[in-house]
């Protein structure tokens, strides 16, 4: 292919664009059922209706005003998500790291429970949310700098410090106002209730943003996972090309919990589910992000759906499957090991 006057040469693999395609079809799907279940069933037809503008005005206000942002809302966290939790896989050469694991979403949330205990509004509480995953993730890499940094250790200081802020947080709801402390544990939670185009907006400007830079750098992932010797002799910048990564997976993930607070698993699950299906080398970014949405939408729907007449938070559900998840990985891995 010729792009500006030069040719260049794209690698494309069938199993991973099989994969691709199936989730976008997966994720479309869903999409429908999304906008057409609910407390008022919409026909697919009466869909398209709206669509053309041809539907009755309640239809439309259902569809566009409600159903429609939620449901975009989903896809975009789920996408941010899953690039977020393929990065940090990649980076640190670990199943277990994921934003949610290694204290980012704890951060987030602390930021978020303060700015709610002040009366702060949706802005504000999506702006500390991001501060706070942004400053967890800086002391996260200055601890794990501590005599050069090495990747496992990112995992485990992660794991300490978020173990510091889910105490701390639990601690500021004990001192909160009745009324805070619901509006925050409603928050902690995790769901994607009420979502309307503002919240819309703000996660796809970051991926659209975000994500072709994690694109570009994808390359140097796949080198780096080479080992540190190989990448540095074929003129890696190990250092910075980790920061750089870093700040893209911490940033990501942290939009993703100020626009749906702290959604569990979802970042762990859906590179390693990905990474099943394709094979091969990752990080596996396109794939990844498509499978946190499908992941996400679906989790979404079933919250919605599971008990009649009750929304759950979709954070509670991913939380649960997400449980089981992990325990069926523990003891996978432990047999293999054991073998």
């Amino acid at each position: 292919m010729r792009v500006a006057g030069q040719l260049v040469s794209l690698r494309t693999r069938p199993r991973a664009l099989l994969v691709v395609t199936v989730l976008a079809t997966t994720l479309a799907a869903l999409g429908v059922l999304a906008l057409s279940t609910g407390r008022y069933p919409i026909p697919v037809a009466t869909l398209v209706e709206a669509v053309t503008g041809q539907a009755p005005r309640a239809i439309e206000f259902v569809v566009f005003g409600m159903r429609l942002p939620r449901m975009l809302a989903a896809i975009l966290v789920g996408l941010a998500l899953g690039i977020s939790g393929a990065l940090f896989q990649s980076l640190t050469r670990n199943p277990l790291g994921s934003p949610d694991l290694i204290g980012l979403n704890s951060g987030a949330a602390t930021g978020a429970i303060l700015a709610l205990l002040v009366g702060g509004g949706a802005l504000v509480t999506s702006t500390a949310a991001i501060t706070g995953g942004l400053a967890t993730a800086v002391v996260v890499y200055l601890l794990a700098s501590i005599g050069g940094l090495h990747t496992p250790r990112i995992v485990l200081v992660g794991i300490g410090l978020s173990a510091l802020l889910t105490a701390v947080n639990h601690y500021l709801l004990t001192r909160a106002r009745l009324a805070e402390a619901q509006h925050a544990a409603a928050w902690l939670a995790g769901g994607l209730n009420g979502r309307g185009w503002g919240h819309v907006a703000s996660v796809a400007v970051a991926i659209a943003v975000l994500a072709p830079v994690a694109l570009l750098l994808a390359a140097r992932l796949r080198i780096m996972a080479l080992g540190d010797d190989l990448a540095l002799a074929l003129g890696v910048s190990l250092s910075r090309s980790r920061l750089m990564l870093l700040v893209l997976a911490v940033t990501l993930s942290a939009v993703a919990t100020a626009t749906a607070g702290p959604v569990p698993f979802v970042a762990l699950a859906a590179p390693q589910l990905v990474a099943r299906l394709v094979g091969g080398a990752g990080p596996h970014l396109v794939s990844a992000g498509l499978m946190g949405a499908v992941l996400l939408v679906a989790a979404d729907i079933a919250a919605q759906q599971a008990v009649p007449g009750v929304q759950l938070p979709t954070g509670v559900l991913t939380g649960l499957l997400g449980g089981i998840y992990l325990a069926w990985l523990l003891t996978r891995e432990w047999r293999t090991s054991a073998q």
